[in-house]
């Protein structure tokens, strides 16, 4: 009995010894992956809360946008902006907001809200926020400007029409040689996306193809053949 409180006093003494050793670290530890956790559930509810947020207010731009009420779609969209930028919402308002403040004329707010998605978006709606402010500053003959907005590859679904409006740029420049290419590559990539006509596009989808087809060779033959 005496030997085996002598072993025991040992692994006590030897469990202290490690305690004395390592017990602030393995805290330490623990402390940080409690910290962790807290704070990961934590960002997980900021970020649930955000949208939540955001989703009231781009419910109420949608209602303005209807409406054509042009204050309440300019303080809606600026809401999103300032306090919930990094929500999905926040790139879909100021597309909204661009398109109708361009049609109430106000082309400078317009290009300020594109902008912004250029810069803050991601994939497909900062390719889109591209498209529209190049055919922007096209309207303005800002033709330089205008083809720095659709340098670098495209999303894969926006390649005809920046090609398109590459062409349409070049064109306006009198640049006839290099319009004509851009739009034989616009051509040549719709017809990539279902060149038997038969392929997995719907009906729907061909018909488009067919009719934007040829509107891009109206344009082509616009500039007549080359030398």
């Amino acid at each position: 009995m005496a030997t085996y409180d002598l072993e025991e006093q040992e692994q006590i003494a030897e469990m202290k010894a490690w305690w004395q050793q390592y017990g602030n670290l393995l805290a330490g530890i623990v402390t940080a992956a409690s910290i962790c956790v807290v704070g990961w559930q934590g960002w997980n509810w900021y970020q649930r809360n955000q949208a939540a947020q955001a989703s009231l207010v781009y419910s109420v731009m949608q209602k303005a946008v209807l409406e054509n009420d042009a204050q309440r779609i300019k303080a809606a969209s600026g809401e999103l902006l300032e306090k919930f930028p990094g929500t999905a919402y926040a790139p879909l308002a100021a597309l909204m907001a661009a398109k109708a403040t361009f049609a109430a004329g106000d082309a400078k707010t317009a290009k300020l809200q594109l902008l912004w998605v250029v810069e803050h978006g991601k994939d497909e709606l900062r390719d889109l926020a591209r498209l529209r402010l190049a055919s922007v500053l096209l309207d303005e003959q800002a033709y330089d400007e205008a083809l720095k907005q659709l340098d670098g590859a495209p999303s894969a679904g926006f390649t005809v029409r920046f090609q398109d409006t590459r062409g349409d740029i070049l064109d306006a420049q009198g640049k006839t040689a290099e319009a004509r290419a851009a739009y034989r590559t616009a051509l040549a990539k719709l017809d990539e996306t279902d060149p038997s006509g038969k392929g997995k596009n719907t009906l729907q989808d061909r018909q488009a193809n067919a009719a934007y087809r040829e509107a891009l060779q109206q344009k082509l033959d616009a500039l007549g053949e080359s030398s």
